[in-house]
């Protein structure tokens, strides 16, 4: 996608050595003609730095992080010589700044120092975003190399349990990738910069580093040493999710991708693979890592299954063009995404598992997706050759048979379901169909009196604001908009700590009154709720010989 980042640059100014003032020409956005007659010159510019995201970059007089593609010009001509840079500490700040980097230290330069960093050419140094501030640090040696967990902002994280999880996420991924006592990840060192925020979420992998976006309370309480919370499996699952993505995308990577073309968008169908099987590994490797149980693995199955199964996104769009559009459609989400488009994470992920599930199935158990994703690292990531979607299927097919690379064909490019009830059953899961909670549809009902209107929608001031409207639902049906602020139904006020529970009260197929604002307008709707749709999958233990061996072997 393109970010636009030139739009917060300003003062643009250049000098040669000697003081004469050099001209400089837009060609574009983003791109300067600059004549410098062969002499060496000194250019001048300003980053206007406020974004709290892990995109762009951020300074205030507490922190200071950025993404290199965001500040550092790129001179075309010279782009692939070595670079350095040198980091200069604020002289106002009270007390002492610390850096935090994956570039390459210069050897007067100590480890979280400012001073001068190398990079091998400007495709390294944007790769390697720098944290600078006040921080806390936490270190971990996985294969002798060492780790580092930068916390930034305010934390109450039980420091030894974190490194403990992250320590053995790390080495579950080292040890798929480098199946041998001896082989090391391709870094010398690994960096997980994480910003902290009352509410964030959000990670962006690069070669030997991952810029991270967590909420305060995401850590692991040191006072419960028992407790697991819903913020901590999820922070583990996003930082396995990053962590991962040093192989799978930083260096084994789409064929269009080699080398990346940083002017435009550069498309590929292949995105399901990347993202998807990554997410596939995120969550299995808490279960693999002893840190959640079976049971809780197959609840963040459930509500992956459930996640595609809420739009009708599935039906109007193939995995491959969900990769291919991911740059406009994916990224730039409308109110009507749920609708028509489907996450190449998402059913990415369902579709990995599918693949691994099939694979363990043809071979009884001899090969798995694990074996898929070696012989990709050792074939293409290792040599920095990108990926076809034709290596995907070849490679499937000498894991196993032509039918199954032909069946994985097929499932990419289908506009339909993918169902797992079969694969599970025969690795003793059951799958079952509820509808879901007025106000969560990813979490199940437990009444069997359930209506349904068929929004997403947020608490606002006063009311519900709509946020998407379900295609052939009831609200869509009456009429009813994103963005509508609904204020009243049946005569009753409407807010979102009584939604659920008047919802509930109300009758099936019967007109019943909404009052809403659309645009300052007010206006009354009539809509006749139905009964809930089952698109809640629930996965649980049906037979415990049959999922006892599955829980054993994904462990192997």
């Amino acid at each position: 996608m393109i970010r636009d980042f030139a739009r917060h640059l300003h003062g643009l100014s250049a000098v040669t050595e000697d003081g004469v003032v050099l001209h400089h020409a837009p060609l574009d956005k983003q791109r300067f003609a600059l004549q410098t007659k062969g002499k060496g010159c000194l250019v001048r510019y300003q980053i206007y730095a406020f974004d709290t995201s892990v995109r762009t970059a951020y300074l205030d007089d507490n922190r200071g992080f950025f993404n290199g593609s965001s500040v550092f010009l790129q001179v075309e001509e010279l782009n692939h010589l070595p670079h350095q840079i040198m980091l200069l500490s604020p002289k106002s700040s009270q007390r002492p700044w610390q850096v935090a980097t994956g570039l390459t230290r210069a050897t007067s330069t100590p480890k979280y120092a400012f001073g001068e960093y190398l990079a091998d050419d400007y495709a390294h140094l944007i790769d390697c975003p720098v944290e600078m501030g006040q921080f806390d640090v936490l270190e971990f040696p996985v294969r002798g190399i060492p780790h580092h967990v930068v916390l930034c902002n305010k934390h109450y994280a039980d420091g030894p349990r974190l490194v403990k999880d992250l320590q053995k996420l790390c080495e579950l991924h080292v040890a798929m990738f480098c199946n041998d006592d001896v082989s090391s990840p391709p870094f010398e060192e690994y960096w997980f910069l994480v910003n902290i925020l009352p509410e964030g979420f959000g990670g962006l992998e690069h070669r030997n580093s991952t810029a991270l976006l967590c909420s305060t309370f995401d850590f692991p309480n040191p006072h419960r040493v028992d407790e697991l919370s819903e913020g901590y499996k999820t922070f583990l699952s996003l930082a396995s999710h990053e962590y991962f993505h040093a192989w799978n995308v930083c260096r084994i990577k789409p064929a269009e991708f080699v080398p990346y073309d940083l002017r435009q968008e550069v498309m590929t169908t292949q995105l399901w693979a990347y993202e998807g099987i990554t997410s596939y590994y995120d969550d299995l490797s808490l279960y693999r890592a002893g840190i959640i149980s079976f049971a809780d693995y197959l609840k963040l199955l459930s509500k992956t299954l459930s996640r595609v199964e809420r739009g009708q996104g599935q039906y109007k769009q193939s995995l491959a063009e969900s990769s291919f559009y991911a740059w406009t459609k994916f990224y730039q989400q409308g109110e009507d995404a749920l609708n028509n488009i489907v996450s190449y994470y998402t059913k990415g992920s369902i579709l990995a598992l599918w693949l691994d599930l099939s694979l363990r199935a043809h071979s009884q158990g001899r090969v798995s997706l694990d074996h898929m994703m070696r012989l990709l690292w050792q074939e293409f990531g290792r040599h920095g050759r990108g990926t076809s979607e034709a290596d995907y299927l070849q490679l499937v097919a000498r894991l196993s048979d032509q039918g199954l690379a032909d069946a994985l064909r097929a499932k990419v490019h289908a506009k339909e379901k993918l169902d797992l009830t079969s694969l599970l059953s025969d690795v003793g899961v059951e799958v079952t169909r509820r509808s879901g909670k007025f106000n969560d549809g990813l979490t199940a009902e437990t009444q069997s009196y359930n209506p349904y209107l068929g929004i997403l929608y947020k608490g606002g001031d006063s009311g519900l604001l709509v946020q998407s409207v379900l295609q052939d639902s009831p609200a869509e049906l009456a009429g009813i908009c994103a963005k509508d602020q609904l204020i009243a139904a049946d005569n009753l006020q409407l807010t979102a700590s009584n939604a659920t529970q008047l919802f509930a009260q109300l009758p099936l197929a019967i007109p019943v009154e909404i009052v809403l604002f659309r645009q300052g307008r007010l206006l009354t709707l009539s809509v006749k709720l139905c009964q809930a749709p089952d698109t809640v999958l629930e996965l649980k233990e049906m037979d415990s010989e049959k999922s006892k061996r599955w829980r054993t072997v994904l462990k192997d």
